[in-house]
């Protein structure tokens, strides 16, 4: 069995009003042995299309490449934007190595309700993903049940929001599409990426996120 566990501590400051929330990095990130255009940070994986989107959407033109300035520019952006990142996942172990949500055993989950206790901020939780099992969503959902926490949908328009109160605040959730290549299949399935491919030949899975991201990061909805 093989010990995946996260290489990155959160990373949240004072002024985080946002939080970013997936499950683990790919398991080379835990041993250092990285792809090219790989970055040493989290969502750095090359195959990983959330920072290509973010860049896309403010125009940041980031690096993607393993070094230090590539890993500041995005502590930067995070910084700027009043956006953390917190995901949900500690540790796990797996059979096969590779980064499949479903293929996690022995989960250990962070404790979430620690974090937004301990930084007053936040009022938003932004899952790379949505409520399929060993999801982000899926995760969070079980430790809400667990304390007794009422989570109530908002809108099951994609993506789609919730919102909990904690410590008398509200707090909102939005379920972006995975940026996952994986999550490509069910895209090409949906009804307005359809719609919208016959009218534009070239609009791709990847436009579909940035359309749907930029909504979210720049509080359009």
């Amino acid at each position: 069995m093989f010990n995946h566990f996260h290489p990155f501590k959160p990373y949240i400051n004072k002024d985080t009003k946002k939080i970013i929330v997936g499950t683990l990095p790919p398991p080379r990130f835990c041993i250092n042995e990285f792809k090219q255009n790989d970055v040493n940070f989290c969502y750095g994986s090359k195959d990983n299309l959330l920072w290509q989107a973010i860049n896309k959407i403010y125009d940041l033109n980031l690096l993607f490449e393993n070094s230090n300035e590539a890993i500041i520019q995005r502590k930067n952006f995070l910084d700027n934007h009043q956006i953390g990142i917190c995901d949900i996942v500690d540790s796990c172990k797996r059979e096969k190595i590779d980064a499949s949500d479903l293929g996690m055993s022995d989960i250990v989950l962070r404790d979430m309700l620690f974090y937004l206790q301990k930084f007053p901020s936040i009022n938003t939780l932004i899952f790379t993903g949505g409520n399929s099992k060993n999801g982000p969503e899926y995760f969070f959902r079980k430790i809400l049940k667990e304390n007794s926490i009422k989570y109530e949908n908002i809108s099951n328009e994609i993506p789609r929001i919730n919102q909990f109160k904690f410590r008398n605040r509200n707090i909102k959730t939005v379920s972006l599409t995975s940026p996952s290549n994986a999550a490509n299949r069910s895209i090409g399935a949906n009804l307005y990426y359809k719609e919208k491919k016959k009218v534009e030949k070239n609009y791709s899975t990847f436009d579909f996120r940035v359309e749907q991201y930029e909504k979210v990061f720049k509080d359009l909805i």
